[in-house]
């Protein structure tokens, strides 16, 4: 039971309530109050008398205000079980973006705040958030075509931008609503837990006797690592790569587009606009950075590819196969082999440690985890609480789900006892869900005009097993640390305590938001804090030290081919956002470039080895994060990790639990969101300038630089 003073939160959780039609009169009510507002501004106010508090704010207190309903709009194509509403939500979703595109490029206004701009400079009266709130606007106008001349130009940047918004929905709604197959027999999958198998569907007619294979995680991951028939994994891996060809042209586009687009600027291509405002600053900070990792775990990929080699070579000698030995490396080897390498020389078996770690009981251990160390307290809100709490009167309408759970957040005692927000757990894949692991933010935290606090609201959407008649949903230690990760970006979400949405919790620079999440996997990688996070699903008995030792002694098997698969998404984003012309933008052979690359940065071979052409697969249309928002930003995911390791290493690797490192975290880093630069936040917290020294500490090399 949640003690008294957490029982009613002072604030209604949001309604999930929509029809098809609600949706798009929804998001044109939000358009038509926006554009009123700016009409508005624009008919009032003169550019000599234009300030922050007459122009800049209001704009800012609108955005606020349609935040609260905008996101969720979209969230439905993510999470909900009907077509129709998603279809609604996608739609709905572009109607919004054309708008916030025909917004952002409206010179009457531009005028204005660039009036406001050069005054404020003058006056240096406005304190740090809304300074930076003014800068961003300012320039967001000119990164949104204002300073290209009137005419031709300007209108094909305003085509462009358009266009770039409708490609983005509909390859990630492609990607939402792949349902390709491959019927299996029994044999093909030979290997495969029964466990996994129990969870496909059975085939009749045609398929009689035959599995039916998804690409979804919970199919894909599990056959490419347990499959002993090599043809079953190839076959899976290559029309893993080839499940959404709708989204091959919509790609070549997309990248085609953005360098015209960054020409147009003035830019000379697309990843210096992009890098601009990143803690990067330039594409050649980033190159640098990736050309050296590159260096230093070309080595370590090669020694660890040769190990596999070996092990590989046995394996098919132990079951008779030597003909199939041709001395190659394959893509789809190296789940497989991994996984045999593990269980082997770890003698680890990632099934007996998902024994300890039943999804319903990690959760709460996690979240207890979060409690000790940032100071909040959550409570689940079931039954009658959800009635009560509804503005509806109806508990179901507080969730998009039956499966979901609602919690509210408060802060402890020690942290003032106040109401912190709301937190949604989606944890089993559903036709049509989004199908990776992800927190989105349903609506922001900020200050309401009367000085009070609006409270934000967040969600982790992910794709864990679903429980079985006979036993709950277990995780293996990887689900695990994805878990934890997803909810670091959901904690963000929740410590979040600035004056405007904008800068609400991880709304901070791409190659920083991953940072906090990232360095509270570490805590997945802790004796004391595996042990405390498990709870066998039948005994409830915690793991024993054995083998958590060995869970943990993983950590870094094959670390230099993981990071360079990382290094070869980051690698080909770079290539393909940096063309010397836009000749050379359209010329891209992307498919080819993607699996060329791959072979030569990750060492691993292809079907290019068995005969076939450069671009077998299409790897790159079922990548979202390119389309998605980390276009020239996937880097970011290395370079986080430089600073996650050096926050970890230099304040909680003595003692991940110590509360007032906790405390000062939640305060220093998690709450500021991007209300000041990234780099101050960092600096502030650290005392020194990050150094990646950690980082290759960590990964057992020798940094290069300091």
């Amino acid at each position: 039971m949640a003690p008294k003073q957490y029982k009613t939160p002072p604030q209604a959780p949001p309604l999930f309530t929509a029809t098809k039609e609600s949706l798009l009169e929804d998001a044109k009510k939000l358009c038509e109050g926006t554009r009123g507002l700016l009409d508005k501004l624009a008919k009032d106010t003169k550019p000599t008398e234009a300030t922050f508090t007459n122009v800049v704010l209001p704009i800012a207190q609108d955005e606020d205000n349609a935040a609260l309903s905008s996101r969720i709009i979209g969230f439905y194509q993510a999470v909900s079980t009907d077509s129709e509403l998603r279809d609604a939500s996608s739609k709905a979703e572009e109607m919004i973006d054309e708008f916030n595109i025909e917004a952002s490029m409206r010179e009457d206004i531009f005028n204005l705040v660039d009036a406001a701009w050069k005054r404020e400079a003058e006056k240096k009266e406005l304190d740090g958030e809304s300074k930076r709130l003014l800068e961003k606007e300012w320039k967001s106008y000119l990164r949104n075509g204002l300073g290209i001349e009137k005419g031709p130009k300007r209108d094909r940047f305003k085509e462009i931008k358009k266009r770039l918004s409708q490609i983005q929905i509909e390859f990630q709604k492609n990607l939402n609503e792949e349902d390709n197959s491959i019927w299996f027999t029994r044999k093909e999958l030979e290997g495969v837990p029964a466990d996994v198998l129990e969870t496909f569907e059975k085939g009749n007619g045609d398929n009689e006797g035959k599995l039916r294979f998804t690409f979804k995680y919970p199919d894909l991951f599990p056959t490419l690592k347990f499959a002993l028939d090599s043809e079953t994994r190839q076959k899976v891996f290559i029309e893993n790569e080839n499940k959404c060809n709708s989204n091959v042209p919509l790609f070549k586009e997309v990248i085609i587009l953005r360098d015209e687009a960054a020409r147009l600027l003035g830019y000379p291509d697309h990843a210096s606009f992009r890098i601009e405002d990143k803690m990067a600053k330039t594409p050649k900070t980033v190159n640098d950075f990736l050309g050296d990792l590159r260096v230093q775990l070309a080595p370590g990929g090669k020694k660890e590819v040769d190990h596999l080699m070996e092990i590989k070579k046995e394996d098919l000698k132990s079951r008779g196969l030597e003909t199939e030995d041709d001395g190659n490396y394959y893509l789809w080897d190296s789940r497989f082999y991994n996984r045999m390498m593990v269980e082997k020389e770890f003698s680890i078996d990632e099934q007996k440690v998902a024994e300890y770690f039943p999804l319903q009981s990690t959760i709460e251990s996690m979240l207890h985890i979060f409690e000790e160390l940032f100071g909040f307290v959550f409570v689940e809100i079931e039954g009658e609480d959800r009635t009560k709490l509804s503005t509806t009167g109806k508990g179901e309408d507080i969730s998009w789900h039956e499966d979901v759970k609602i919690f509210s957040v408060w802060d402890d005692e020690g942290e003032g006892g106040g109401f912190v927000g709301y937190l949604y757990l989606d944890l089993h894949p559903r036709p049509g869900k989004y199908g990776h692991a992800a927190n989105f933010s349903l609506q922001p935290g900020y200050i309401l005009p009367n000085g009070t606090r609006r409270y934000p609201a967040t969600a982790l959407v992910c794709n864990f097993s679903k429980p079985t008649e006979t036993k709950p949903s277990l995780l293996k230690h990887d689900e695990v640390v994805t878990l934890f990760h997803e909810l670091g970006h959901g904690i963000h979400d929740l410590a979040g305590r600035t004056k405007y949405s904008r800068f609400h919790g991880t709304s901070v620079v791409r190659d920083f938001v991953e940072a906090p999440s990232q360095m509270l996997e570490n805590w997945c990688w802790t004796p004391s804090q595996l042990k405390s996070l498990s709870s066998h699903y039948l005994s409830g008995a915690k793991i024993p030290d054995d083998l958590i030792e060995k869970q943990i002694s993983v950590k870094h098997v094959n670390d230099a081919l993981f990071n360079l698969r990382q290094l070869h998404f980051g690698i080909f984003d770079m290539t393909i956002h940096t063309p010397k012309t836009h000749e050379e933008a359209e010329g891209f052979e992307l498919s080819a470039l993607y699996n060329d690359l791959r072979t030569q940065i990750a060492g691993l071979k292809g079907p290019k080895s068995l005969g076939m052409k450069s671009d077998w697969g299409n790897g790159q249309a079922t990548f979202g994060h390119l389309i998605g928002g980390y276009d020239a930003g996937y880097y970011g995911y290395l370079s986080s990790q430089v600073y996650s390791m050096d926050m970890f290493y230099s304040v909680f690797k003595k003692d991940p639990m110590n509360k007032e490192e906790g405390r000062r975290y939640r305060h220093m880093v998690l709450e500021k969101g991007g209300s000041q630069e990234e780099m101050k936040t960092l600096e502030d917290f650290l005392g020194r300038k990050p150094s990646s020294d950690a980082f290759y500490q960590e990964l057992g090399l020798k940094g290069m630089q300091s």
